[in-house]
């Protein structure tokens, strides 16, 4: 790949994931804090339109960028138009409207991350080799984009709304760029469009294997309580007192980085099944450091709750994109891939949006929350999945094979 190239792409993936950062951490508190007559149940409505956008969006890029026109204007297009939606939002008092526009904005948000590794894999001779160096450009991003609202103190001030304004002008920023980018043309133009392969519905054949059955249904059961987190963790962070709360958030996404890096260890010495079971308890211990922890004597815990994000969504997600690799075979890997993002991010997380704010909601007080008997829910969730798991799972493939 020719540097100027590999710039293009790395500057692509930077602003990608900062425009997605600079809003969606504190999203939860502005919902509470910016607009009125709202609690716990808006905040959930409102993360939400991430499983929408999540179902709908293998329905844009596989009909579409797949078909008809080229990711790369594609990708420009509608940084353009969430440019000016993510502005409109910054603005508004209303949920009842802001709602539909946000809502319409994740629509057309989650389609660009298939765009952007789409647009960066047709660039690569071996993506195995060159994705990782690129990609790692947008935790970046969404690191910048937390220290930035911390260090400007807007969740103290309560001036979040400048964090969507913020975004829509990196909106505005990659829309015009994007269109700079090398041509990507689409792959499969003049093909029959196929629903079933759109959603990674051929996939669903995998599920005959019994270990994966589980590992699927673990997917949708851990996106529970994962739900929580992205939910409520900033709101939680900034009722206890903590301050620049996303920038200390940001930890989790330095800790991803770092575990990344680390995770070929990892797997050649646990295997699959200790990989997914570390996941899985480091989530148990993260919900439990934050209803213990506290801004005083106990501090400690919640810094170490969010730098745990690492290892909850690497030996997790990452492992189990892995492990569905392995076992897709060369004719169903993209449609696995496609079908396990339908699941998690889709089914459930959806699910986890649904039932956490009315179980927040539940738990108010006349000084805000009863957060410990909160976080201990998903804390229960985590580890009963992890005992359902560690008892039925067996991975006779993957030993097989090794």
């Amino acid at each position: 790949m020719k540097s100027a190239v590999r710039v293009q792409l790395s500057f692509m993936m930077f602003l990608e994931f900062f425009i997605w950062g600079a809003w969606f951490v504190t999203l939860g508190t502005f919902v509470l804090k910016n607009l009125q007559d709202t609690n716990a149940n808006q905040v959930s409505v409102a993360f939400l339109t991430q499983s929408i956008g999540a179902v709908i969006a293998p329905f844009i890029v596989g009909i579409i960028a797949d078909r008809f026109i080229s990711a790369q204007v594609i990708l420009g297009a509608i940084h353009l138009i969430g440019a000016a939606l993510l502005w409109t939002c910054s603005g508004m008092t209303s949920f009842d409207s802001f709602y539909p526009v946000l809502l319409v904005y994740m629509i057309l948000y989650m389609p660009t991350l298939a765009l952007v590794n789409s647009i960066s894999f047709r660039q690569m001779s071996d993506p195995s080799k060159e994705f990782s160096t690129i990609r790692v450009f947008g935790t970046f991003g969404w690191i910048i984009a937390g220290l930035l609202i911390g260090w400007l103190n807007w969740e103290k001030s309560n001036t979040l709304g400048l964090t969507f304004k913020m975004a829509a002008g990196a909106s505005l920023l990659l829309g015009l760029f994007s269109f700079t980018l090398p041509k990507t043309p689409p792959a499969k133009k003049g093909t029959e469009i196929s629903v079933k392969e759109i959603l990674g519905l051929d996939a669903i054949r995998m599920l005959k294997n019994r270990s994966y059955l589980l590992f699927f249904l673990a997917s949708i059961a851990i996106c529970i309580p994962l739900a929580f987190y992205y939910n409520f963790t900033n709101p939680f962070l900034n009722e206890i007192g903590m301050t620049a709360a996303a920038g200390k958030q940001s930890l989790g996404q330095m800790s991803e980085f770092f575990f990344m890096l680390v995770m070929p260890l990892f797997f050649v010495r646990l295997g699959v099944k200790k990989m997914l079971a570390l996941g899985m308890l480091a989530w148990v211990l993260r919900y439990v450091l934050f209803a213990y922890g506290n801004v005083d004597s106990n501090y400690w815990m919640l810094i170490v709750g969010i730098v745990l994000h690492g290892i909850c969504y690497d030996f997790f997600f990452v492992t189990g994109q892995i492990y569905t690799d392995k076992l897709a075979g060369e004719e169903f890997k993209s449609s696995a891939q496609g079908f396990v993002t339908l699941a998690t991010y889709g089914v459930g997380m959806l699910i986890g949006f649904l039932i956490s704010g009315p179980i927040v909601e539940s738990y108010k007080t006349a000084s805000g929350h009863n957060w410990q008997g909160i976080w201990l829910i998903p804390a229960g969730i985590a580890a009963a999945v992890l005992v359902l798991f560690m008892l039925l799972f067996q991975d006779k493939t993957t030993q097989k094979t090794a």
